[in-house]
């Protein structure tokens, strides 16, 4: 029976996705976990997967449809089993539950070639191609001849095995887009990925690799249009769309409070001047991030989301990180910060937002985040608010280090480097006076950094 391939529902508030691209044609033959499709998803793009061994037909929906989600895209035939029992998805139910009605007695398994043929029954295939289908569980009626009428012989049956056991390529959708844009074969590129699936972060490596003088740069079509002036309209649609809906709504829906607090930021100054001695890198983020689960542990309400009229206090702090993209804004997220060193929370901030730029992020990347911190200082921003990003019930936004005088206890004029910490907070969730407080908190471990191994 052919099995159908639904398009899975990668969040819980998604209703739908736009296919991308597909990755296969009708009649190609594919192994369950292939990529079949390319889908764009309110946060990022995937692939959606083969779900049987099989031959790929009756595509619903064309490159650039916007699909709901469980709703049938395509489906995977077994071996010998024709395209015309597919059914659409929107009479697959009438039509099964006509066919369960007239069918006496469910339908007995059909035999394979091979097994007719050891049957007795007559079957064009040398008896050694029937030994070797038999071997590797191959029909016979999915094999072309190459013998004399049309026979089947050994050499097609060990072709079609060679096919079936020859691996499918694993990238991700940033990489086939990179590859495709820059003329890379995917063949010679090695993936670092999850079961050596190739990111699109390897593919960039392999064209930075590349000769200049070998580039296949795209032409512009000789019957390409001069431009002419005028006023550039972008549709509102994908991740800028997503982002304009959840930050409508949150500014609406969630009653927001600000609290600013300038930070002294020797201690922060003075541990990464020992790191960098040691060629160690720690940025400014990864220590506000670190400091933030310190504090996030003492101030649980901050450490919260708020889902309807149930408002949930998290054991783990999972702190996002603001990525700024040339098309929008994503926040992956950095897990169980609490439990982890500076280097390793470090290290997967680089990663992830070296990601978030190739897209080449997963869903889990960005799930269950339940504070998130945006850092615009290197940008020269002395000080900004940050909108909520729900169902959080908090924001840091945090601002550049500047040289200012200020009195010191006996009121004489001193140097400091001081950064602008900007807390938002959902005041249905958060008081003042708990915003105050975790604020307080934050300033002490910042201002003394050793506190974070207490």
């Amino acid at each position: 029976m052919a099995t159908a391939v639904i398009l899975p529902k990668f969040g819980f508030t998604l209703e739908s996705s736009r296919i991308v691209r597909w990755l296969v044609n009708e009649g190609d033959t594919v192994r369950e976990g292939d990529p079949l499709c390319e889908v764009e998803t309110d946060k990022v793009n995937m692939e959606v997967e083969a779900t049987a061994d099989g031959v790929v037909a009756g595509i619903q929906y064309p490159a650039g449809a916007d699909v709901p989600v469980t709703n049938v895209i395509c489906y995977i035939l077994k071996p010998g089993e024709s395209a015309d029992a597919i059914l659409a998805p929107e009479h697959a139910s009438a039509v099964a539950a006509e066919s369960a009605a007239s069918t006496p007695a469910p339908a007995q398994p059909s035999t394979s070639a091979a097994q007719k043929a050891a049957n007795g029954v007559p079957i064009n295939a040398s008896p050694l191609a029937i030994r070797v289908a038999e071997e590797h569980g191959i029909d016979l009626a999915s094999v072309q001849g190459s013998g004399a009428g049309g026979k089947i012989t050994r050499a097609d049956v060990e072709a079609l095995i060679a096919a079936k056991d020859t691996p499918k390529i694993r990238a991700t959708p940033a990489a086939r887009r990179i590859a495709a844009e820059n003329a890379v074969e995917l063949s010679t590129v090695t993936g670092t990925g999850p079961k050596g699936r190739i990111q699109g972060t390897d593919v960039t490596a392999a064209v930075a690799r590349k000769p200049a003088a070998v580039l296949d740069m795209p032409s512009a079509p000789s019957s390409a249009p001069e431009p002419t002036p005028g006023n550039r309209v972008i549709k509102l649609e994908g991740m800028r769309r997503t982002i304009a809906t959840r930050m409508q709504q949150s500014f609406q829906q969630a009653p927001h409070t600000f609290f600013e607090a300038n930070i002294d930021t020797a201690g922060v100054d003075a541990l990464r001047a020992r790191l960098k001695a040691r060629n160690e890198k720690l940025s400014v983020t990864s220590i506000i991030v670190k400091a933030c689960a310190w504090t996030l542990k003492r101030h649980p309400y901050l450490n919260a989301t708020l889902t309807g009229d149930e408002i949930t206090l998290w054991s783990d702090c999972n702190i996002g990180v603001a990525v700024a993209l040339e098309n929008g804004l994503i926040v992956p997220v950095v897990h169980k910060v609490d439990g982890k060193s500076l280097q390793t929370i470090q290290t997967e901030i680089d990663d992830l937002a070296a990601r978030a730029r190739s897209n080449a992020l997963r869903l889990n990347d960005l799930a269950d985040g339940t504070f998130t911190v945006s850092n615009l200082g290197m940008y020269g921003i002395d000080r900004f608010t940050a909108i909520i990003n729900p169902p959080q019930v908090a924001i840091l936004a945090v601002g550049r280090a500047v040289r200012q005088f200020v009195p010191d206890e006996h009121g004489s004029p001193v140097a400091k480097s001081l950064v602008s910490l900007m807390l938002s907070t959902d005041h249905r969730v958060v008081d003042g006076a708990q915003a105050a407080q975790f604020m307080a908190d934050l300033r002490l471990v910042l201002e003394d950094p050793m506190l974070m191994l207490w």
